[in-house]
């Protein structure tokens, strides 16, 4: 009897330390945040909590001038910051609580114009570890027009894994993993959390997954340099210019907190055979609010898109 006691107690010893083993286990393989690709913790401030966790979302409307096809296009761009627990379990916004959700910063930015005759509409969504981590735990990025869409999506697990879904014949691919890297489309949720974080000099980075996709280049690293700097009016303006892409991008904001985007140029080739050219990208702001827009879906609602100058 006693050595089945003591049997039963090792026994119980032993299912609980592989159980925390396996958890322990888990939560390693399902959080990206234990990489430090930027070499440095990061650990929100008092006043960007305050800010960040509000109870609503910073939304800012842009004027766009987009490059496509060789031509310049007028619309209008978004960008939308809010902060919201992220579930591993469901790769998305926690709605149920569960031991390894992670506070994250996300940044939903939303691209409208036209082409001729038929419209495009592009979103591209970062999940950013609102502390520690470098990377987003999952991109999401789709493109619709008249032709078809696209679809293509990150998630991190501890590498970066890819999934592209396109109207293309022969362009669609699933689980391409890439060991690891920075991403530019993080950069951006960066900027807002602390600016003086951001990778400066020769860096390796995954280029916009808006621009792979309208551009059909392939989601890797590519060579860039990194510039960030200071001006006397009060803004900053943070550059990347990748040598192999003939890309640059530089985006200008608020040099004290809250750190806002007041615009950014994107400069690449644009069109095909003698159309194609070197064109700009440009986005100016227009109007920033912080609301629950998740609560503003009334018709009487529509006037705060008029504030936003998006009528």
């Amino acid at each position: 009897m006693a050595l089945n006691k003591r049997t039963l107690i090792l026994s119980s010893i032993i299912l609980a330390t592989s159980i925390l083993g396996l958890l322990a286990f888990k939560s390693a393989s399902v959080n990206p945040t234990q990489q430090n690709l930027i070499k440095e913790e990061r650990k929100a401030s008092q006043e960007s909590k305050d800010y960040w966790y509000d109870g609503t979302a910073e939304i800012s409307s842009y004027q766009l001038t987009q490059a496509r096809y060789g031509e310049l296009h007028e619309g209008t761009t978004v960008l939308v910051y809010v902060t919201e627990p992220f579930s591993f379990q469901s790769n998305t916004k926690a709605d149920r609580p569960n031991y390894d959700d992670i506070p994250v910063l996300k940044l939903n930015k939303t691209v409208k114009f036209n082409t001729g005759i038929y419209p495009y509409s592009m979103m591209n969504s970062t999940f950013f570890p609102f502390e520690d981590g470098d990377q987003s735990v999952k991109i999401s990025t789709s493109i619709q027009e008249w032709c078809g869409m696209t679809y293509t999506e990150m998630t991190n697990r501890g590498s970066l894994k890819f999934s592209h879904n396109s109207y293309f014949e022969g362009a669609s691919y699933a689980d391409k993993t890439i060991a690891n890297a920075l991403l530019e489309d993080d950069l951006w949720s960066l900027l807002r959390l602390n600016p003086e974080l951001v990778p400066i000099g020769k860096v390796s980075l995954i280029p916009s997954m808006l621009y792979l996709s309208l551009m059909h280049q392939e989601n890797k690293p590519y060579e860039a340099a990194a510039s960030l700097e200071k001006g006397s009016d009060g803004t900053s303006s943070y550059s990347l210019s990748y040598p192999s892409l003939n890309r640059t991008l530089s985006i200008k904001f608020n040099s004290a907190f809250p750190y806002e985007v007041l615009g950014w140029d994107e400069t690449y080739q644009s069109g095909y055979g003698p159309a194609k050219k070197q064109l700009t990208t440009q986005a100016l702001l227009k109007k920033t609010l912080k609301t629950d827009y998740w609560n503003k879906n009334s018709n009487a609602d529509s006037e705060l898109r008029s504030t936003l100058g998006l009528n």
